[in-house]
């Protein structure tokens, strides 16, 4: 039998079936629901730098920027616990909801999760966009984030288990894709809204959430849910449907066995929250809980989230400060596609790899720059060749986590829990993500007022642990079938020792 921890023997499958042009929609539909994330990660950095916006809402802030000057303290002029409130609150909503996602992607299937998440989102954003005071503001982002928890619960496990298992990589980063492209579109309407006269323009950009929102309510309504999941409900035949459907070919036999087998084994576990924490699993709750960590603490969301803000403080103006966001998120699309191209040829390690070596040196060089023109004190200006460095290396640094810790922080954790614990593990890495999320951007403009360029050494140092962590302590899953991923754990140097011995498989 596949999949959990029961026995499996010989080496990993590989089914019949093609690459479909109805899988590629299927997936590109399902994927949108990372345009919702990453275009609330983006505008939000962007109205937040906005004086008319700074101005209606938090006072204080824009008060200090209409003051700042070569002899005040840069690193602290926008430390503000409120506006870091209606940054992070929608990331603790999100880390909530995806609890109560989880039974609703395992009782109702996943397409269920992202209707869900898509109504919630719309709601929220039109909260935020008639906002009149910060109260409407946090409980717009609040409902934002019951979107995102429960969009991000449901779309990487349905691309997992939707996409070939050659091409599940590259179908998983659809969703990392999806999100970037979010990021780059936030970005522009913020520059675009910000010119607008009136002091309006910052209402356009929070309530174009509901764009992303309604393409992904309105797809889902048109796709079909996973075989896994309606052969966990007990749809058989509307499985075995689907699954030719999605492999282009009617001999699935082999496969829709293997999910029927893994199905069987999995309604044997009454309580996955309870069972993810039995020894055989520890693999797996491992990675679920230390890899969506350390995606957060590669400090990406001092760029995506603040990247305005950061720009603003190290002396760009308003409207420089917004196209070098824009920069950066056309090279964080376009390093995206290059995840898409060569992780399912050179394997997940090997990004991983490459992009925390890249991360760690643009990181400890951007803490160089900042720390010799600002210095501890805060005070200084930049000149124009030292800002165009440090815009060259952020750009070099969000090239790196595009290629590897964005996406493969979603797609490995998705494809290596068995199906008797899949919900559970997704809504723990999800809730693990948005918990660190939150802390990161709590916390990000008082850590940046108190460690200085100093607070860039610390998130190179966490790069530097988490790299060493996946090279020693991931196995390789590229090309492996999702219900066939217990063999790597099994033929692990260290993890196998979790896996009794009757159920080990030798290599």
């Amino acid at each position: 039998m596949a999949g959990g921890g029961l026995a499996v023997q010989g080496e990993v499958k590989n089914y019949n079936g093609k690459v479909t042009f109805f899988v590629i929609v299927t997936c590109m539909v399902a994927a949108t629901g990372g345009l919702i994330f990453g275009y609330d990660i983006g505008v939000s950095g962007g109205v937040t730098s906005m004086n008319v916006f700074l101005e209606k809402f938090f006072p204080s802030v824009y008060e200090d920027q209409i003051n700042a000057g070569p002899s005040k303290n840069q690193w602290c002029s926008f430390n503000s616990q409120l506006l870091t409130v209606f940054t992070s609150s929608l990331y603790i909503a999100g880390l909530i909801s995806t609890f109560f996602a989880s039974t609703v992607t395992r009782v109702l299937g996943r397409k269920a999760s992202m209707l869900c998440g898509g109504a919630a989102f719309l709601i929220g954003s039109a909260l935020n966009g008639a906002a009149v005071n910060v109260v409407m503001l946090i409980v717009g982002r609040v409902l934002l984030g019951v979107g995102v928890g429960f969009a991000n619960q449901a779309v990487p496990l349905y691309l997992s288990e939707i996409a070939p298992p050659n091409l599940r990589g590259a179908l998983n980063i659809g969703f990392q894709l999806a999100t970037t492209i979010g990021i780059l579109i936030a970005n522009l309407v913020n520059y675009g809204t910000n010119k607008i006269e009136g002091g309006y323009g910052w209402r356009i950009s929070v309530a174009l959430a509901a764009v992303p929102a309604g393409i992904m309510t309105v797809g889902a309504l048109f796709l079909p849910d996973t075989p896994n999941s309606l052969i966990e409900r007990g749809k058989l035949e509307t499985a075995r449907r689907t699954l030719q459907k999605v492999r282009g070919t009617d001999d699935v036999g082999e496969e829709l066995q293997d999910m029927v087998e893994a199905s069987e084994s999995a309604k044997q576990v009454q309580h996955p929250w309870k069972n993810i924490l039995q020894r055989h699993y520890r693999p797996q709750l491992v990675m679920a809980l230390s890899i969506p960590a350390f995606q957060q603490l590669t400090g990406i969301n001092i760029i995506m989230f603040y990247a305005p803000v950061l720009f603003k403080t190290i002396g760009f103006g308003d409207n420089a400060s917004l196209m070098s966001a824009v920069i950066t998120g056309l090279v964080n699309v376009g390093a995206t596609f290059v995840s898409i191209v060569t992780v399912d040829r050179f394997g997940r390690k090997f990004l991983f790899a490459e992009g925390g070596v890249q991360m760690l040196i643009s990181q400890v060089a951007i803490a160089a720059i900042l720390g010799v023109k600002f210095g501890v004190d805060g005070t200084g200006v930049m000149s124009k060749p030292y800002a165009d460095a440090v815009v060259v290396l952020i750009c070099t640094y969000v090239a790196a986590f595009a290629w590897s810790w964005g996406p493969l922080g979603w797609l490995v954790p998705s494809e290596i829990f068995p199906l008797e614990i899949r919900s559970a593990g997704q809504s723990i890495v999800v809730g693990v993500n948005f918990l660190w999320t939150f802390i990161v951007a709590q916390f990000f403009l008082v850590a940046l007022c108190h460690l200085k360029f100093g607070l860039f050494l610390l998130f190179a140092f966490f790069v530097a642990v988490m790299t060493l962590f996946v090279t020693l302590l991931l196995p390789e899953t590229k090309n492996v079938p999702i219900e066939e991923m217990n063999l790597v754990w099994k033929k692990h140097w260290y993890w196998k020792n979790y896996i009794p011995d009757e159920h080990r498989v030798v290599a």
